[in-house]
């Protein structure tokens, strides 16, 4: 929800289908399911400590009121698949407010037809569904395009705001008492699980508001995690650079899998990798980059007819990437495997076998060029950190073969190109100018995802390439405590914000060299640019503060998780 008390972004089913609320990127035909105050008001927020519900106090000059915002959790009782409580507490004074639903299915394409179903207010469009609940909070009126409501909160006054909402299945019409339940069970609920994460090391709070942040990434009926919950937020204000990350990317599961099985999140792992292998043998022995959230691996991209957040355009679904060689997915994939398995946990016959077919690939792919992890449009290149992660992908085929994890009949292959590929990387990947490993073989531009080969083991952050790449880095791209993702052409038009996950891995990096206290120093001007309620967009404007790409980001929250956990582990050694 917005400062502004507006709900501006609901996709429905999950994470990765259309809208019914999209003004975010388009304010007169996106929808939205407003709640404020009629009179000028000012507005704090928070998350309640250890919960994804959201509270938000406005003041007015006559009083103040306080909302509280949540999906519920059904528990065991009949539930909407999916529900919104708004409940809106008076604290002083008296408030009068206005609350507006404008729901606009299918990215505001669909035709939406309002009427009343037994007394309730009901929107639909095709298989979508939803209906309105209200108590205490005004009589509905239904007109073209709305349903709306207005009451007065006094000190002392509870009401309550609901939508259920349907997508090829019944509605239901929650109580208010049903209501009520859950939501004070789904605050009970996350803090109970938030208690359950295992981590008293410095930050804890951001780290554990991360996690929560991830936890709302995850889709529950598969256990995939998706990238972000947005699609076309734009890297630059008024730029093209607009891309649809709803989905679950083979780059982000290593970060994912360490970051569940370092919090105690044993449940949420084993669900996600799992998941990742079953949506990986479609294409089995190659990966795609990423995978529809019920495992599917076919996004096309196109182009809808909303205006853009801020008049940036176009706005995308789909995303064009999956079609893209990406070599690090591989080294990610292998990675994700061997902190499965080091957890303590199996993998049966059949995957193992096609983890080692996995690595048999990887010794015929590392060759060539690819598109990278920044999956640049441009011309593919020999990208340094793409060789880096297929040593990677090498070193933890063999790590696991040695476990008798999978089979290891090809493993003196696999030591051997692996031994190829770090010859490549030492005789190509460096520049004598900035004696530094570079973006790619034979440039001279920089790169921050080369950080991952201290943080990920390629080599030891202390070493002395590593670390004059780790200076080189911070001297050319940092802007304050923030870094740009690389130098160099992308085969796009405009520029962008600074990368928030490459900041973070920058602390990370400097921990595992020893230099904690550079990393504390930066870790600390990291965490102070966050937003009013702990969370991370991709990018931000180092001008300005401002968010930039989608948000809030999976990578950015799992970097900081990692960087924290690196400074905690090194400080104690």
């Amino acid at each position: 929800m917005a400062l502004d008390g507006s709900i501006d972004w609901l996709p429905t089913p999950d994470l990765s289908s259309p809208t019914v609320f999209a003004a975010v990127l388009d304010a007169q035909r996106g929808g939205r399911f407003a709640l404020a105050p009629e009179a000028p008001f000012t507005a704090d927020r928070r998350y309640l400590p250890g919960t994804n519900v959201l509270e938000t106090t406005f003041g007015t000059a006559t009083g103040s009121v306080c909302v509280t915002d949540a999906f519920t959790l059904a528990g065991a009782q009949l539930a909407p698949s999916r529900e919104v409580v708004r409940r809106v507490i008076g604290i002083a004074g008296e408030v009068p407010l206005r609350w507006v639903l404008e729901p606009r299915f299918s990215f505001g394409e669909a035709r939406t037809r309002i009427e009343m179903r037994d007394g309730v207010p009901a929107a639909s469009a095709g298989a979508d569904a939803l209906a309105v609940r209200s108590f205490d909070a005004g009589e509905p009126e239904c007109s073209d395009g709305a349903i709306s409501g207005r009451f007065v909160a006094r000190a002392g006054s509870s009401s309550l705001l609901a939508l259920s909402i349907a997508h090829q299945e019944p509605l239901v019409l929650p109580t208010r008492n049903e209501l009520e339940r859950r939501l004070d069970g789904t605050e009970q609920t996350w803090r109970r699980w938030a208690d359950g994460r295992r981590y008293d090391g410095p930050w804890r709070d951001s780290v554990l508001r991360s996690v929560l942040a991830l936890k709302l990434l995850v889709s529950a009926p598969t256990g995939a995690v998706a990238a972000a919950a947005t699609t076309s937020l734009p890297e630059a204000i008024g730029g093209g650079r607009n891309w649809d990350y709803r989905y679950s990317w083979v780059r982000d599961s290593a970060f994912s899998i360490d970051a569940l099985l370092e919090l105690d999140c044993a449940e949420d792992a084993h669900a996600y990798f799992w998941w990742l292998m079953h949506a990986s043998q479609l294409p089995h022995p190659r990966l795609n980059v990423l995978y529809k959230l019920d495992g599917g691996n076919r996004v096309p991209e196109r182009e809808l007819g909303l205006s853009g957040y801020r008049d940036s355009r176009p706005v995308r679904v789909g995303n064009a990437a999956a079609e893209q060689l990406q070599l690090d997915t591989y080294g990610e994939l292998l990675q994700t495997a061997w902190l499965y398995v080091a957890g303590g946990h199996r993998l049966d016959g059949d995957f193992a076998k096609r983890l080692a077919e996995i690595a048999d690939l990887v010794c015929e792919l590392w060759r060539r060029p690819d598109a990278g992890i920044w999956e640049v449009r441009a011309e593919p290149e020999h990208n340094t950190q793409s060789k880096m992660m297929c040593w990677l992908a090498l070193e933890r085929a063999c790590g696991l073969a040695d476990r008798g994890a999978i089979p290891g009949k090809n493993a003196q292959r696999w030591r051997r190109e692996q031994a190829a590929v770090r010859g490549c990387v030492e005789g190509s990947c460096g520049s004598e100018a900035q004696t530094s490993y570079v973006r790619s073989a034979g440039g001279e531009d920089l790169d921050a995802s080369v950080l991952l080969g201290a943080v990920f083991g390629y080599s030891d952050a202390d070493t002395h390439r590593m670390t004059t790449t780790i200076d080189a880095i911070r001297r050319e791209l940092a802007r304050g405590p923030l870094l740009s993702r690389y130098t160099g052409d992308d085969g796009l038009a405009g520029g962008e914000g600074a990368f928030v996950a490459c900041s973070f891995w920058l602390a990370e990096a400097l921990a595992h060299a020893g230099r904690i206290d550079e990393a504390t120093e930066l870790m600390e001007e990291l965490l102070a640019l966050a937003n009013d309620v702990g969370l991370y967009a991709e990018q931000i404007d180092p001008e300005t503060g401002a968010f930039l790409g989608n948000f809030p980001q999976g990578l950015s929250h799992l970097a900081l998780i990692g960087a924290a956990y690196a400074v905690q582990q090194r400080s104690a050694s």
